[in-house]
């Protein structure tokens, strides 16, 4: 079965008033620290997407290099039970030239599967509601594949828009 995505902007979460539930999971940047429980959990992300492990090119020295180098590509949110790290959320931002304003995209959402359905994806999508506020964001957006259903019913659960009729482009390679 071909995997095919869609964009979610989650414009309606950022400004229309709507309260997030709140977790005891502690969320937080990722620090140094952190580098190696973050590539465990991209790989349990890709994992549950069905992705071949080889598939995974992200390492270590690459999160040094991108998340805490001297040109920063990506930040990364992680959530904490019991000061061990169970979720993240790797995002950037980029700009809408229609809007004249930042967009803060998120290239990864991912709760480890003991803790979903705590409150914790909803925590980390808080927090990032909160850093685009302050940010001037107009939006926040990421994509999501189709089959993935439960993790489309809690995007639309919390008012975020499936846009069928935006088709991802992509061109691998330099």
């Amino acid at each position: 079965m071909k995997k095919m995505k869609f964009k979610l902007i989650l414009i309606l979460l950022l400004f229309n008033g709507t309260a997030l539930a709140s977790t005891e999971a502690r969320i937080r940047a990722a620090s140094l620290q952190d580098v190696d429980a973050l590539v465990t959990m991209v790989r349990e992300l890709a994992s549950y997407e069905n992705k071949k492990p080889e598939e995974v090119l992200l390492t270590a020295d690459k999160v040094l290099q991108h998340a805490f180098g001297k040109e920063k590509y990506f930040q990364v949110l992680l959530a904490e039970k019991d000061k061990k790290p169970v979720a993240y959320a790797l995002y950037f931002f980029t700009y809408s030239a229609y809007k004249g304003a930042p967009v803060l995209y998120i290239e990864d959402l991912y709760v480890s599967e003991p803790y979903r359905h705590h409150g914790i994806g909803t925590a980390i999508l808080s927090h990032l509601k909160n850093l685009a506020k302050e940010r001037g964001c107009c939006r926040m957006e990421w994509h999501v594949f189709d089959w993935n259903k439960p993790a489309i019913q809690f995007y639309q659960s919390l008012g975020a828009a499936l846009r069928p009729d935006l088709i991802q482009v992509r061109l691998e390679g330099p």
